[in-house]
């Protein structure tokens, strides 16, 4: 009998390529059915065939206080009856620039947008504009969005300039942009050291979500801090992913390093569209219509996606809820390395906040190189037994999981328990 799920696939590829609106959930890396669902509430979520799931891919980060939650739900249908977008400026706007201002370090002012892509793509702009210089530096494994400076990949030497990585991309585009290694601090000293007059903004993701999780070395962010004040490259610190999550500051509180810009979203917009960039006074005062940099956007700041994410920062601001969210997350990152030894399967995992990360491989990686040594295989299994036993994961062995507040202890020794069976599978082999 063909479930709802393979029902709705086969008519979505015929009109939506690949049957998806983001690759990453054709579950091509995984194989299989995508998953349609159609409601979610807490940590929780129940597909088109009635199936319930623990969620922990939260929306890939925004879901932070859980699906639905009431007050969210309460403040965005009251404002959506006032009208859902007017092309106008509302307080609202004022209201998350404030809060942004007071929660993130780096900020001075803000600008909203209605993606991370905008974002990202926006505050290369503005340094370039800023810097009057052209050169774009990356880190291997880290992802900003689809813009075309972004999507590019390392070239055969420290000082090639890059090659795309997508059709659609001119190499004139790509060859501004330079792909360094993850976690190479020797490489960043090599790369200032020839260039570094030249470098326009360095984009990072401060804790890495893009190719599972990275953690940074300390010596490695700071270093990078320092090139960048020395040779007045402008340090962008893309926490679309992290900021809020792993800290209430994002990463660059967490870390004590502050960059020169941040972009957000995900949590911002509470599950509705928001994205934002921001920073230092001075680089922001490039915008138009102040400045000469351009950029615009028809719903940014969208009272409706505002006022999710509004209701969803204020409540995690009430007392202990990042330090309680990473202990949560920590309870099942360790439950899941003690189940895979007892089973005797080779894999590590380790989180940041309520961000985690799960590898099958004997130490948690540091860098893209090493992420992609990690067992696919198992992963793959993994994924299956974890997913039949009503345990939502994300579908590839290269993307960060997420703990929500609304993800209770019974949750979690549900999906250890899951796990023990999964991993005795895979030791079966």
């Amino acid at each position: 009998m063909t479930s709802s799920n393979q029902a709705l696939f086969e008519k979505s590829q015929q009109l939506i390529p690949g049957g998806v609106n983001s690759p990453v959930r054709a579950f091509r890396s995984v194989g299989g059915t995508p998953i349609f669902f159609k409601k979610g509430l807490g940590s929780k979520l129940w597909d088109v065939d009635g199936k319930e799931y623990i969620d922990y891919i939260n929306s890939w980060g925004p879901m932070i206080v859980g699906h639905a939650h009431p007050d969210v739900i309460g403040a965005v249908q009251a404002v959506a009856a006032n009208s859902l977008s007017f092309g106008a400026p509302t307080g609202l706007e004022l209201e998350m620039a404030v809060l942004i201002n007071k929660l993130v370090p780096s900020m001075e002012q803000v600008r909203l947008v209605s993606s991370g892509t905008e974002a990202t793509m926006s505050a290369i702009r503005v340094a370039r504009g800023f810097t009057g210089r052209n050169k774009l530096v990356k880190f291997e494994g880290c992802y900003h969005g689809h813009s075309d400076a972004l999507l590019v990949k390392a070239g055969s030497g420290l000082l090639t300039f890059g090659e795309p990585s997508s059709a659609g991309v001119p190499a004139e585009v790509a060859a501004h942009t330079l792909t360094l290694e993850y976690n190479n601090t020797q490489q960043l000293k090599d790369l200032f050291a020839k260039a570094g007059d030249e470098i326009a903004c360095v984009i990072i993701e401060p804790v890495v979500g893009n190719m599972n999780l990275v953690v940074p070395h300390m010596e490695f962010l700071q270093t990078l801090r320092d090139l960048c004040t020395q040779h007045g490259a402008v340090l962008i610190f893309d926490e679309v992913m992290t900021g809020f999550r792993v800290h209430l500051g994002g990463a660059q509180a967490l870390y004590g390093i502050k960059p020169d810009m941040t972009t957000l979203g995900k949590v911002i917009g509470g599950g509705l569209p928001v994205g934002a960039f921001g920073g230092r006074k001075d680089i922001m005062q490039c915008l138009a219509p102040l400045g000469a940099v351009y950029q615009a956007g028809t719903l940014s700041g969208n009272p409706v996606a505002v006022t999710a994410g509004l209701e969803t920062l204020k409540l995690i601001q009430a007392p202990e809820f990042h330090a309680k969210l990473t202990a949560k997350t920590k309870k099942l990152v360790d439950g899941l390395v003690a189940a895979a030894k007892e089973a005797g399967v080779v894999f590590s995992a380790q989180s940041v906040g309520g961000m985690f990360g799960l590898y099958f491989s004997e130490q948690c990686p540091t860098s893209f190189a090493e992420v992609m040594q990690t067992n696919k295989e198992n992963f793959n299994q993994f994924f299956h037994s974890m997913l039949d036993a009503g345990i939502y994961l994300g579908p590839s062995a290269f993307e960060a999981g997420f703990v929500s507040a609304a993800h209770t202890d019974d949750d979690i020794e549900f999906t250890l328990a899951a796990a023990k069976k999964a991993f005795s599978a895979i030791a079966a082999q």
